[in-house]
């Protein structure tokens, strides 16, 4: 019986790549020697099909399998780090400056080269495989551009997967669920005009911060009181900008915010519902509102048969009890979502064991995972291309 175990004979040189990626982090588009890391090794596996330059520096090769023609299913990794000075004192710590993989780009990239090593040993399976190294998930714009510049119907791929460690689960675990796993993103600028004076004469003015502010204090009721409790959305105003001096009540004031939502009727609702409780709020104090609204990355939806193949592949490799196939949705965005739209296909989070939160500069990448993630990717491609 085949177990995770048969993936740890290339567990140390995946290791080797991840510290290799780690210390040398680059951003968004910018990741050229991440590109030219990935490709080399990729010829060196013996995959003669490698193609580069999509969306810049994005990378995609075709293994075809040993089992004759069949269906294309693609596996994507993505490359970039985060513009965080790393705090965790590992060995293999950032040599750059003010950059680093504070979100595991690095460890799925290892994860993807492991099982192309691997399936390109073997070629157990049917029809092909698309490994699909993407830049600029960061900056929400990597995914979407690689689709918009044809990759799902250049490379014939029928259906794709996504995957993402989280440190809220245990190493040798996996989440799972069908429908909405991830939020939609979705950015707002209120700005808001009054009459600048004195600060001693309030009076003479219409103060745009004390209209800001009770537009903010609105907005937390847009949810908790406006919408079913079982319904997810995430309304949050961290920036307001206003008048630089102690003594001048500003002539308009700027908030900016992000609605995070779990359905495409809660995101419609919200953008609608800002605006006008922004321009109510201020007609009311005779102030005036420009309010802008920018959809940014879609809602992360894992279609049924596709996350049922994902499942099922997690669940042959760890075992049923450690798979949840109904793990809580989360909040945050995905640009692999893009994805998901152009074909049907699933995203799954491996477990990362009790380490830092996404984003910090104390989080690691836990290469225990790394042979779980290898195997997770084999698993999927030799069961959902059976021969």
């Amino acid at each position: 019986m085949r177990s995770v175990d048969d993936f740890r004979g290339i567990h140390d040189e995946a290791i080797a790549w991840r510290h290799h990626l780690h210390q040398n982090p680059e951003l968004g588009y910018n990741v050229h020697n991440t590109a030219r890391f990935v490709a080399e090794k990729l010829a060196s596996f013996g995959i003669n099909h490698i193609e580069k330059g999509i969306a810049e520096t994005g990378v995609v090769a075709v293994i075809r399998g040993a089992g004759g023609d069949g269906p294309t299913i693609g596996l994507r990794a993505d490359m970039d780090a985060l513009p965080i000075v790393e705090a965790t004192g590992k060995p293999w710590t950032s040599q750059i400056e003010g950059k680093m993989h504070a979100c595991g780009h690095d460890g799925h990239t290892a994860m993807l080269l492991g099982a192309a090593k691997h399936l390109a040993a073997t070629r157990n399976f049917k029809g092909s495989v698309a490994l699909i190294f993407q830049p600029a998930e960061e900056d929400g714009q990597g995914a979407g551009r690689m689709v918009q510049e044809g990759l799902m119907d250049r490379f014939n791929i029928s259906q794709v997967f996504g995957m993402h460690n989280m440190p809220c689960i245990d190493v040798g675990r996996f989440g799972i669920r069908d429908g909405s796993i991830m939020a939609a993103l979705d950015e707002f600028d209120i700005t808001v005009t009054g009459r600048c004076g004195h600060a001693a004469t309030p009076h003479f003015t219409i103060d745009p911060v004390v209209v800001g502010a009770q537009i903010i204090t609105a907005l937390q009721t847009l949810v908790s009181r406006n919408l079913d409790p079982t319904e997810a959305l995430v309304v949050s105003v961290p920036k307001f900008t206003g008048s630089e001096s102690y003594h001048i009540i500003p002539d308009s004031v700027t908030l900016g915010g992000t609605v995070r939502s779990l359905s495409p009727a809660l995101r419609d609702f919200a953008e609608k519902q800002i605006k006008v409780c922004a321009e109510n709020i201020a007609a009311a104090f005779g102030a005036k509102v420009e309010y802008r609204h920018r959809r940014l990355e879609p809602l992360t939806f894992n279609h049924t048969a596709s996350t049922e193949l994902a499942a099922a592949a997690a669940r042959a490799l760890v075992g049923r009890e450690a798979v949840n196939e109904q793990v809580k949705p989360v909040m945050v965005s995905e640009d692999f979502s893009y994805m998901l739209q152009a074909r049907p296909g699933a995203f799954l989070f491996l477990g990362n064991g009790p380490t830092a939160g996404l984003h910090n500069p104390t989080y690691d990448f836990d290469d225990n995972a790394i042979p779980y993630g290898i195997g997770y990717w084999v698993y999927l491609v030799e069961g959902g291309l059976a021969g």
